[in-house]
């Protein structure tokens, strides 16, 4: 399916989109009906938890996804967004589709049925977004091994950073000191995927909390 806009422009903000998305997972056919059951907006990506029951509360049966204790099963669903000259668009993709956002939080995956296929497209986009979420959040100081070697422009590379910032007018903006030559670069977080944290600035006593330690222990 292609992109949807809405040239009535009814759509302007976070909470009319939110509106929009629930509207799109609410349906009630002759014998089912689907609802949303969560939503939430990962930059201009939405992903929905969405519930079919039967109505007349038989359990539902599914080629693809294990029919939950109740009898219902719940899908995960993607809607790509933007807006054009004003008009909010969408185009949305069933999780079994296999598309290529994968950010979803943990807490909508853990929402959705069981698959009956562990080797389907949406067992590899639940995983995908796992691993998104395993992606640590660095604080200040700490001293981290990518990986693998990053190649910057210059085409030098680096492997070992510190997390520290950079001011930009008032905004404070994460970057990474690089271990060789303490120069500064910015990794987008993919970059950060399977590193390691090789020491925490958040763990570490400062110097003179060290020393009074180390006379308590005298």
């Amino acid at each position: 399916m292609g992109w949807l806009f809405y040239t009535d422009r009814r759509v302007r903000t976070y909470a009319d989109e939110k509106a929009e998305i629930a509207r799109l997972c609410t349906f009630e056919g002759d014998t089912r009906k689907t609802e949303l059951v969560k939503a939430c907006k990962v930059g201009s990506t939405w992903y929905a938890a969405a519930r079919v029951t039967n109505r007349d509360g038989t359990p539902v049966e599914d080629a693809t996804y294990v029919t939950d204790a109740d009898g219902s099963i719940t899908f995960g669903a993607v809607f790509l967004t933007r807006y054009d000259d004003g008009c909010w668009g969408y185009k949305d993709m069933e999780e079994s589709a296999g598309p290529n956002e994968s950010r979803a939080p943990l807490g909508l995956i853990e929402l959705l049925s069981d698959l009956k296929d562990p080797d389907s497209y949406a067992h590899d986009w639940r995983q995908r977004c796992r691993d998104w979420a395993a992606i640590p959040d660095y604080q200040e100081g700490d001293k981290i091994r990518l990986a693998a070697p990053v190649t910057l422009t210059d085409g030098s590379t680096c492997q070992i950073v510190t997390a520290t910032h950079y001011r930009r007018g008032r905004q404070k903006r994460r970057c990474y000191r690089i271990e060789e030559t303490g120069g500064l670069v910015r990794l987008s977080k993919a970059s950060l995927a399977g590193s390691e944290l090789l020491s925490s600035a958040k763990g570490a006593a400062s110097p003179v909390l060290a020393e009074f330690l180390a006379g308590q222990g005298g």
